[in-house]
């Protein structure tokens, strides 16, 4: 009995090596799988985030090449030039006072409080809405764009 005994632990413990090995060899292949599938998908992000990057430069140097054209090198002509949007935005400002002012005065002298209503409605919302978020938006495209 002992002699069957020892002949099949010897049997057993020949195979255990190779089990071991077999074992093993699989849980590499699966732990090599998952690298490569993680290396994979890295790359593909990282494509995709070159591309953006690739994107952004476009636009950017789309942005530099319009601004290039805005100065002649002539510094009065340059100057006329920047002057043109704060002109137009102070001429609509003070036109757009004016109308206010006129119907501020077509109120009477003692305007009562849900008369005021009419001076501030949802289109002068909607026009000082507009305009702010222009100038403020372009100034902090300006900033993103220019990396500060």
């Amino acid at each position: 009995m002992i002699t069957l005994f020892s002949a099949l632990v010897g049997f057993i413990s020949a195979i255990c090596p190779d089990l071991i090995k077999l074992f093993r060899d699989t849980q590499d292949r699966k732990h090599e799988l998952t690298i490569l599938e993680l290396q994979m998908k890295q790359q593909r992000e990282g494509h995709s985030q070159r591309l953006e990057e690739i994107h952004a430069q476009a636009d950017i140097s789309e942005t530099r090449a319009l601004y290039k054209t805005y100065y002649s090198g002539v510094e009065w002509v340059d100057a006329l030039n920047g002057t043109v949007r704060p002109v137009l935005a102070y001429a609509f400002f003070c036109l757009y006072f004016t109308i206010k002012w006129m119907q501020f005065s077509l109120l009477g002298d003692s305007p009562l409080p849900w008369q005021l209503h009419a001076l501030w409605g949802v289109e002068d919302q909607a026009i000082f809405a507009g305009i702010m978020a222009f100038y403020f938006g372009q100034r902090a495209m300006g900033k993103v764009r220019s990396g500060k």
